[in-house]
């Protein structure tokens, strides 16, 4: 029988873990939410970000900047840097063609980058150091696998995405857990073989619904990372649920799956910059 990994009880333990550290704080906590596009994926995004800092009576700051030039768009940014009532910053991507992503990330606070984009944050989680801020898909997938009492040691773990928003970060926090880790790409001659040797595949391809049990032996975990829109217009992962259920032994949903985690992690980075700055 293949296990489903839903979310939700995850979430509800840690919304009561961030309120017990929130209730300690003399400050309500505010996180600055800056999109420059109407894409529909950003949006949805926005939304569940709003929902979840609702729930914990955090404070949402937003921006929407249309149209914005990357000069503009800095100033903000430093605006918001210099503003001590803001304990996060998250610039919701895509951003639009005139903007050069790499510069703006090398803008924001290291200690306000909630979403890991700051090349000084990004540097320590390539360099081995996991312990601070990381990018939050690969660590929703973890703390999704610890919660339900997955051991990562000795285990063969794929990781399709080799992006530096999932695929190297989470290879090196499964290094760190003393997994074998396999990465998996577009030039990847035979997706098959490597999926059918692997123990936990952790997918983020983009790709709705392409993942059918051909590609996996029944003992496989998938975490499904990936969001698209499928032909009826619904949200759905890299995986096909349907075939698979039944035969692997396990996977992670779309929806109340990986993405459920992510929101809830990013407004605990947000309450953790209060927790540091008022030591």
């Amino acid at each position: 029988m293949t296990k489903i990994l839903y979310s939700d009880k995850y979430v509800d333990n840690k919304i009561e873990e961030i309120k017990k550290k929130i209730q300690n704080l003399k400050v309500v906590p505010k996180i600055a939410l800056i999109r420059t596009t109407d894409d529909a994926g950003t949006i949805a995004y926005e939304k569940g970000i709003n929902s979840t800092a609702k729930k914990l009576g955090v404070e949402v700051d937003k921006h929407l900047l249309e149209n914005v030039s990357e000069e503009d768009l800095i100033s903000e940014i430093k605006k918001l840097n210099d503003d001590k009532s803001v304990g996060g910053i998250l610039i919701f991507k895509p951003l639009p063609e005139n903007i050069n992503e790499d510069n703006i990330a090398r803008e924001i606070s290291p200690e306000k980058d909630i979403d890991c984009l700051n090349p000084l944050n990004t540097a320590k989680v390539y360099a081995g150091d996991v312990s601070g801020f990381i990018p939050l898909a690969p660590k929703a997938s973890i703390e999704l696998l610890k919660f339900y009492d997955y051991k990562l040691k000795g285990k063969e773990t794929l990781v399709i995405n080799h992006s530096n928003v999932v695929g190297k970060p989470l290879t090196m926090i499964l290094l760190n857990e003393l997994a074998t880790v396999t990465i998996a790409h577009i030039g990847t001659q035979d997706l098959k073989k490597h999926t059918k040797n692997a123990d936990i595949i952790f997918t983020a391809v983009g790709k709705p619904e392409f993942l059918d049990k051909s590609y996996f032996n029944e003992n496989a975990t998938v975490i499904d990372i990936g969001t698209s829109k499928n032909k009826d217009g619904k949200f759905v992962g890299d995986l096909n649920e349907e075939s698979v259920d039944g035969y692997i032994k396990a996977f992670s949903p779309v929806p109340k799956g990986v993405g459920s985690i992510t929101n809830i992690l990013l407004i605990e980075n947000v309450v953790n910059y209060y927790i540091n700055y008022e030591k």
